[in-house]
């Protein structure tokens, strides 16, 4: 025999051990199968009306927010406030000073004396015509002469005095008045800054903090005054969901956005201006609601039971999402109106 045959004989050998378990296998008898029984509680799954939640844009704030605007020119001397601190309704937090008009006062002051003197002098010549008439000295002409000109006279006195009133009010106006009781959000002009008429000088918050909403325009129309809002609102404990109400839908469009407030309950004001997540409730829709007592997670997937016609159950995967219904979720996908769920106490038995 050549080496090739001695080779094939060896490898036939080899393999004749391995050939005969498996030629065991080819028996016609099917091992035991097991099969998943039905026996805990049971649930229909059903198209319900479950709220249509569109996510939007939310900023703490406050109901209004009042400017502490410069009344008059000049150069701004103090500001006792910054950001953060509280303030109540007709505090002074600052004041404008304008030297003009300083000058002007003084001025118009030195007019009202000069207009005293003159209504002094116009007062005695009248005295002494008055003496003299009665005396049948001057006649009744000069007499009443006297008295107009003592009467221009006191007419000067109280326009001149007028006018100095006038720059002491406008004087008074470069205090700087808190107009509403409230926190500070924006006190960043520095003392000895120059400032105009109209400049803003502080920002102060007014009225309770809510949480102010940017809608779509095309939720206008879907949403009104009681729509349900949810919040992602911070917190000690982390990120906490909850819930509130819209309480004033604006009724203007701003660059295509809707404005609306909303009150919950414990709202952190201390940070007006955060930005958070938020969803509005927009009307309702149909869905497929289930107990969350019926999805088993593992693993990353969900799955439910599902009981056959003939009473046993099989491990579907679904699809949810989360729900604002309490205690459910949303399914996706995998499920359809009929079918019936079974809890997590499905046994499995042996059967030949």
């Amino acid at each position: 025999m050549t080496g090739k045959t001695y080779l094939r004989l060896g490898i036939a050998a080899a393999m004749l051990p391995l050939a005969l378990p498996l030629a065991g296998c080819g028996s016609t008898e099917n091992p035991p199968a097991e099969i998943t029984r039905a026996t805990g509680e049971r649930y229909t799954v059903q198209l319900a009306e479950t709220g249509d939640w569109k996510d939007v844009s939310a900023e703490v704030s406050t109901v209004d927010q009042a400017q502490v605007l410069a009344r008059i020119p000049g150069i701004l001397t103090s500001l006792s406030v910054r950001e953060g601190d509280l303030v109540r309704k007709g505090q002074v937090i600052g004041r404008i000073v304008d030297s003009q008009l300083g000058y002007q006062a003084g001025a118009y002051g030195a007019q009202a004396a000069a207009a005293q003197a003159q209504a002094a002098a116009a007062k005695a010549d009248l005295e002494r015509v008055q003496f003299l008439y009665d005396n049948g000295v001057y006649a009744k002409a000069r007499l009443e002469q006297a008295k107009a000109v003592a009467d221009v006279a006191q007419a000067q006195v109280h326009a001149a005095r007028q006018q100095q009133g006038a720059v002491n009010a406008v004087a008074g106006q470069g205090a700087v008045i808190a107009p509403a009781s409230g926190r500070v959000l924006m006190a960043d002009i520095p003392a000895g800054a120059p400032v105009a008429p109209g400049m803003p000088i502080a920002t102060i918050t007014a009225g309770a903090t809510v949480l102010k909403l940017e809608l779509p325009e095309t939720l206008a129309a879907q949403v009104h005054p009681g729509s349900r809002v949810l919040a992602q609102l911070p917190g000690a404990g982390g990120i906490s969901e909850d819930s509130g109400t819209i309480t004033r839908l604006y009724p203007s469009v701003m660059g295509g956005q809707v404005r609306a407030d909303v009150e919950i309950a414990g709202l952190d004001g201390s940070l007006i201006g955060r930005r958070i997540s938020a969803k509005v409730e927009g009307g309702s829709r149909k869905a497929l609601l289930v107990p969350v007592e019926y999805v088993t997670t593992a693993y990353g997937l969900d799955t439910v039971w599902v009981v056959g016609k003939d009473g046993s159950a099989a491990s579907v995967p679904v699809q949810t999402a989360p729900s604002t219904e309490q205690g459910k979720v949303e399914i996706l996908s995998g499920l359809s109106a009929g079918d019936i769920l079974v809890k997590q106490t499905a046994t499995k038995q042996a059967a030949k």
